[in-house]
Order: structure tokens, then sequence, then C-alpha cells
């Protein structure tokens, strides 16, 4: 009896060890990874040029439209609060909400808008090219 509760305990000792090494482990979550957009096409190629990364903090209070806009350049976000629908010119539609992930149309005119009752909060990463625009009106 006295073996069976010092293998008991032997296990337990070995298996929170087990435990604590997970907890103090990093981990890594891979949000998005793909060649294409939200709505299916195909990324571009990169451009040439001198790279040129930007990151964006957006915030969108309630209620809020953006205005039309393209982007030139390939760009992702993950949206950290709230929620948001992105809507191209040809109604295609995405809804977002907190900790979703986005690799967003290249090209295509699109909008995005606040339709919840929480600012929306959007991280975003451009991949462009040195004195290119990130955005077009």
């Amino acid at each position: 009896m006295k073996k069976l509760i010092y293998g008991i305990c032997f296990t337990l000792l070995l298996s929170s060890n087990v435990l604590a090494e997970d907890a103090n482990t990093a981990q890594v979550d891979v949000l998005a990874k793909t060649g294409l957009s939200w709505d299916g096409s195909h990324l571009p190629g990169y451009s040439k040029g001198t790279p040129e990364i930007t990151i964006l903090r957006i915030k969108i209070p309630p209620g809020v439209q953006l205005p039309l806009h393209k982007h030139p350049v390939i760009n992702a976000g993950v949206l950290l609060s709230g929620e948001l629908t992105v809507v191209t010119d040809d109604n295609k539609t995405l809804h977002l909400k907190a900790g979703d992930s986005i690799v967003e149309v290249v090209n295509i005119w699109h909008y995005g808008k606040n339709e919840g009752n929480k600012t929306a909060e959007i991280l975003v990463f451009y991949a462009g090219v040195l004195d290119t625009p990130i955005s077009i009106k």
C-alpha cells in the first residue's frame, strides 16, 4: 500500500511539472495564413521597390461608416474589440467580431462600418512600398 501511495504521489509530482512547463511555454496561434483575401480573390505579387511596413490602430465609434476606399498594397489585421462589417462595391460582406482576423481585399473598393454599440478597434499591418499610399479614397 505504501508503494502505491508513493507511486501515485510521484506520478502527480511529475504531471504537475509537465503542467507547470506548459504554463511557462510560449504559445503561438496562427491567425491567418493564405494567398487569398477575405472575398476569395488571389492576393497580388509583392511590388518592387523599397519595402515599407505600416501598422495602424484604427478606432471606429459605434454607428460610423468609413468612406469608400481601396488599398493598393497587401494588408491584414485583427479586430481587437467591437464588431466591424466590411462591404465591397459589389456588396460582398464580411462581419468581424473581436478576435477575428482579416486579410483585406487589394485594389477593390470597399468600406467598413461599425453596426455595434461599442467602439471597434482594429490593428492593421500593411506590406507596402516606400512612398506608395496604403489607401486611396
